[in-house]
């Protein structure tokens, strides 16, 4: 699948929105107005993939796609409510995967690498002003990076853990990602040796590892891309 890079992709359709992702590649999703558009999207986002996943440093290595002639599209997924509001909410087939020792290295491995971008791109804007929205719109630094501590935080119930308390205060939010990466590295380990339970610890529904990396790796991404793009920092 990887060789000449030959990547296996999947879309999930909204009504408004479609997002095409790489089944191997967590954090590489990218969305369109059409199938076509999202799949243009992902090949234009692999160059900076590519550079945020350069340190990860297990299994095979991330090779570019030319065009969208070399995505390989292997899953069509219903969309939702979510895929509509931005963000990407179906999880492919290949998702269900168990995992062993080496594929769960190679999942946090990647997941660690898009922290990583996060935080580089965090660091890099420190005293940047980011550019608003069209409307005027727009999150500052402290409320982005605060909103995906405060997302992640939450995943974590998804594998049956409850949910680390983060507090109130801005104050102190790397130490706060670290400890909440700590949790999330500590349940996925435990979610593949132990299994998973039916239901998290309020009813909600069970994500898969492969998933619930998928989904935090692609958000980490998008908030590091954005505050990049709107600190005049991106490609």
């Amino acid at each position: 699948m990887l060789q000449n890079a030959r990547v296996d992709v999947y879309t999930e359709t909204g009504t408004r929105r479609v997002f095409a992702g790489a089944i191997e590649w967590p954090g590489w999703c990218r969305s369109g107005r059409s199938e076509d558009e999202a799949l243009q999207a992902l090949v234009g986002s692999a160059a900076r993939y590519a550079r945020a996943v350069a340190g990860a440093g297990t299994g095979p290595r991330f090779r570019q796609p030319r065009s969208v002639a070399d995505l390989h599209l292997v899953d069509r997924l219903g969309g939702s409510a979510t895929t509509d509001f931005g963000a990407p909410g179906a999880a492919p087939a290949s998702d269900l995967r168990d995992l062993d020792v080496a594929d769960l290295a190679r999942l946090k491995a990647i997941l660690s690498s898009c922290w990583a971008a996060m935080d580089r791109a965090a660091h890099a804007a420190q005293g940047r002003t980011l550019a608003k929205g069209p409307r005027g719109g727009g999150r500052s630094l402290e409320a982005i990076i605060r909103h995906v501590t405060e997302a992640e935080a939450s995943y974590v119930a998804r594998l049956g853990i409850a949910r680390p308390k983060i507090g109130t205060s801005d104050a102190g939010a790397a130490a706060v990602a670290v400890e909440v990466h700590r949790v999330i590295d500590d349940a996925l380990s435990r979610a593949v040796r132990d299994g998973l339970p039916a239901r998290g610890p309020r009813g909600g529904a069970i994500w898969t590892p492969r998933y619930l990396a998928r989904r935090m790796a692609w958000h980490a991404l998008d908030h590091a891309w954005e505050i990049e793009d709107r600190a005049g920092l991106g490609p």
